[in-house]
């Protein structure tokens, strides 16, 4: 058994894949066991063909490529990855990441040190060398309506400042889905990712039924760790994204919190984008969505291919 399996997802970015490889070799200790799982999610064939090349130069015996004929998203991609995986703990990674230090052995021992810590993370860095906000608190009806930053005024204990540099280990509620390392036990005790989620709050839903689930469910921010985010770089921001964003909201919210903190909040979405669309026309699209309630069956997940 490996200490830590990392699974990487890659979908028509290769480039960023295939740098995020390297710096994981590159940055970490040969003390640890490891093994990385790059999961292709049926990406065009050049782009799949540029990765296998490239990883098959770097000539590491501790990589696995593995090729989906089906676009299943973030959580499904991990889902697949978890199949080929023989880890202690399981590393997260987003592609269009750059380790700036031995993360995976700090986040190992982390775990490894702290019973109650069943999840945690480095600290985010933009690519410019700012501090990035590294952790959330819970999906919830008053922080839609209220915003995060009334919550951390109200109750900074139990939500503390996001915005913040910080030089020791925080609880904290969520980790974000660009890098985050689990004890496999409480992963696999939870059932993994819902893969009902095509893209977008898997990892809030994740550390909510790990935390509500298990014994030892805790979720720190271990700053001492760091990488680089280059956001937005493994998917497109354009309207469809961003109606992902709300169905995954939406359904995680009905979902963790029930049914009426969800009707509230989709009823409170279709007033707010009626009258977005005045000014902005396009925006039409948001509010359709909303009044038919945000279903996932509007989700991108269903309008994927099978690729040879």
């Amino acid at each position: 058994m490996k200490d830590i399996s990392a699974i990487i997802i890659n979908y028509n970015s290769s480039t960023y894949t295939i740098n995020c490889v390297k710096s994981i070799i590159e940055q970490t200790s040969k003390s640890l066991s490891f093994e990385i799982i790059i999961v292709d999610n049926a990406s065009e064939n050049e782009d799949f063909e540029s990765l296998k090349n490239a990883l098959e130069a770097l000539k590491h015996p501790h990589i696995k490529l593995v090729k989906s004929r089906y676009n299943t998203g973030f959580g499904g991609g991990n889902m697949y990855g978890i199949q080929f995986a023989n880890g202690k703990h399981y590393a997260f990674i987003n592609n269009d990441t750059i380790l700036q230090n031995d993360c995976l052995t700090l986040m190992f021992q982390f775990l490894e040190n702290n019973e109650k810590a069943a999840i945690c993370c480095p600290q985010q860095y933009d690519e410019k060398g700012e501090v990035k906000k590294s952790f959330d608190h819970f999906l919830s009806l008053k922080r839609e309506l209220f915003g995060r930053k009334i919550l951390e005024k109200i109750n900074p204990k139990k939500y503390p400042k996001r915005q913040k540099i910080y030089t020791q280990p925080l609880r904290v509620q969520s980790v974000p889905g660009s890098f985050f390392v689990v004890k496999a036990q409480e992963f696999h005790e939870v059932g993994g990712f819902d893969t009902n989620i095509f893209l977008y709050y898997e990892e809030t839903d994740l550390c909510y039924r790990i935390a509500t689930n298990t014994k030892n469910g805790y979720s720190y921010l271990v700053p001492e760790g760091k990488y680089t985010h280059f956001k937005g770089k493994s998917t497109n921001e354009n309207l469809e994204i961003k109606k992902e964003l709300k169905i995954s909201l939406l359904y995680v919210l009905q979902k963790n919190s029930g049914y009426v903190p969800y009707l509230i909040l989709r009823w409170w979405l279709t007033i707010k984008s009626f009258f977005k669309m005045l000014i902005k026309p396009k925006k039409i699209v948001l509010f359709k969505l909303f009044l038919k309630g945000a279903p996932l069956s509007d989700s991108l997940k269903l309008k994927q291919t099978i690729t040879n």
